[in-house]
C-alpha cells in the first residue's frame, strides 16, 4: 500500500465524519464534530489490532502528521522484527463519572450562593449517583441512568428529578472534554421521557407560618432568651429577612448612621444588593451583639468564623413561637400576610420589603432606590406590632411619592 496519502493542507479541509488512510497502516479519523485521532492498523495472525497515536492538533500533546508518521514506522519496525508493538504500551486511561463529578464539583465551587447549596450537589451526586461512580464516562448508556434514578423516581421525585439533572451537568461536562463522543443518556426531554414513567407533579405546600396575631407573644419569648440563635430569629423577623441573609450578616453590613443593613449579593435570592431599614430593635439587637461578637459575624456559631446554624434558629423559633409548626421562612409569610391585613402600604412597598421584584425589567430599573424611604415607616409599624398588642383598625403608611 501506498504510504503519505495525506498532507497537513488536506488533513486541514477534512471535515466529514470518516477514516481517512495515509498507507501502510496509518489512519485518521475525523468524528462528528470535527475532533481528528491518529490509529494504527495491522493483523497478528486472524487478530486484527488497533493502537490509538493520539489526537491531531488537539489536547495538550497534539500529533502532528509528520509525528504520526514517526510512530507509524516504529510500529513497523518492530513488527518487522517479530515484537509485539502492544507489549510495552500502558493502558489506556479510563475516565470514569467519578472523575468528572469531581472535576465538575471543583469547577462549579466558586458558584455556589451558601454551603448549603453546595452540600446538596456533593451529597446528591456523592450518595445517589454512586452506581455510576466507577463507570467509564464514555461507556455509560441510558439503561446505567434509569436505573441510577428508578430507587427515587416514585418516592422522592423531586430529588430524583434533581439527581437527574446533576448526572446530565456531569455527562456534559465530560462531553465537552472530549471524555466523551455519544449523546448525554441523562437528557429528559425526548430521551428518558420514552422509558420513565411520567414525573407525578409535585404539590409544594406553603412554609409554615405563624399568625401575625401571635407574633407578639412570640417577640417576649425569643426577649427572654439568652441565647444567640433567639437574636438571630427576632433580628430576622424584624427584618423580613430569609435565614440564610440573618444569619451571615457582618457588622460591616450595617451603617448605624443611615440605620441600613446592606445584605451584598451573593447573599440574596435575587443576586442583588437588598437595602434593609433598620428599627429601634434591630439596630439595639445589632448593638448587643456587638459588645459581645469574636469576629465579623453579627451572629456567630461556636466555630470561629462559621455563623449561627438554621438548625439553632429553627430550634430558639419553636421554643418561642405558640405554633410549633411555624417556620423561619413563614415569618416572612407572618409579615405579608400583616402589610395586606393591617397597613395600607403599597402592594409593591411591601413587596420590596421582602426583595421581591415588582413590574417588568424596565419598571425594575425605573425603581431602583426601591422605595427604601416607604419601607422604612413599614418597618417602623411592624417593631411596633412585634412589641405591642395592635388593634384591629388600620395601621396608616405614610404614602410618600
Amino acid at each position: 500500500m501506498a504510504q503519505r496519502l495525506l498532507s497537513e493542507t488536506r488533513i486541514r479541509t477534512l471535515t466529514k465524519p470518516g477514516i481517512y488512510s495515509d498507507g501502510d497502516g496509518l489512519f485518521l479519523r475525523v468524528r462528528k464534530g470535527g475532533s481528528r485521532q491518529w490509529f494504527f492498523i495491522f493483523r497478528r495472525g486472524n487478530d486484527r489490532r488497533e493502537l490509538g497515536l493520539g489526537g491531531y492538533g488537539q489536547g495538550t500533546a497534539p500529533v502532528s502528521l509528520a509525528l504520526a508518521r514517526e510512530k507509524a514506522q516504529a510500529i513497523r519496525e518492530k513488527l518487522a522484527r517479530g515484537l509485539d508493538p502492544t507489549a510495552d504500551r500502558k493502558p489506556a486511561r479510563v475516565i470514569t463519572f467519578k472523575h468528572c463529578m469531581d472535576e465538575l464539583l471543583a469547577a462549579k465551587s466558586l458558584e455556589w450562593k451558601n454551603d448549603k447549596h453546595r452540600a446538596q450537589w456533593e451529597m446528591t451526586l456523592r450518595e445517589y449517583a454512586k452506581p455510576l461512580h466507577d463507570l467509564p464516562v464514555a461507556d455509560i448508556a441510558l439503561g446505567d441512568v434509569k436505573s441510577c434514578l428508578s430507587p427515587h423516581w416514585a418516592e422522592r421525585p423531586e430529588t430524583a428529578d434533581r439527581l437527574r439533572a446533576r448526572i446530565q451537568a456531569v455527562i456534559d461536562y465530560a462531553i465537552a472534554h472530549q471524555w466523551r463522543t455519544a449523546g448525554n443518556p441523562a437528557i429528559w426531554r425526548g430521551l428518558l421521557d420514552k422509558v420513565m414513567p411520567a414525573r407525578r407533579k409535585l404539590e409544594r405546600g406553603h412554609h409554615a407560618a405563624l399568625a401575625y396575631a401571635s407574633v407578639p407573644a412570640m417577640m417576649v419569648a425569643l426577649r427572654q432568651a439568652s441565647g444567640v440563635s433567639a437574636r438571630c430569629v427576632e433580628f430576622l423577623v424584624l427584618t423580613a429577612a430569609r435565614a440564610g441573609e440573618a444569619r451571615g450578616a457582618t457588622f460591616s453590613e450595617i451603617d448605624t448612621e443611615a440605620r441600613t443593613w446592606t445584605v451584598p449579593a451573593e447573599r440574596m435570592k435575587s443576586a442583588r444588593p437588598h437595602v434593609v431599614p433598620l428599627s429601634d430593635r434591630a439596630l439595639a439587637i445589632v448593638e448587643a451583639m456587638r459588645q459581645q461578637a469574636t469576629g465579623e459575624l453579627i451572629f456567630g456559631g461556636g466555630v470561629e468564623g462559621r455563623p449561627i446554624s438554621d438548625t439553632a434558629m429553627t430550634k430558639a423559633l419553636r421554643l418561642a413561637s405558640p405554633d410549633k409548626a411555624a417556620t423561619l421562612h413563614g415569618m416572612r409569610s407572618a409579615f405579608r400576610d400583616w402589610c395586606g391585613d393591617r397597613t395600607d402600604a403599597a402592594r409593591e412597598v411591601a413587596e420590596a420589603a421582602l426583595a421581591h421584584a415588582v413590574g417588568d425589567k424596565a419598571e425594575q430599573a425605573y425603581r431602583r432606590e426601591t422605595a427604601v424611604a416607604k419601607r422604612r415607616k413599614l418597618m417602623e409599624a411592624w417593631a411596633s406590632h412585634c412589641s405591642t398588642v395592635q388593634p384591629a383598625n388600620v395601621i396608616a403608611i405614610a404614602r410618600a411619592s
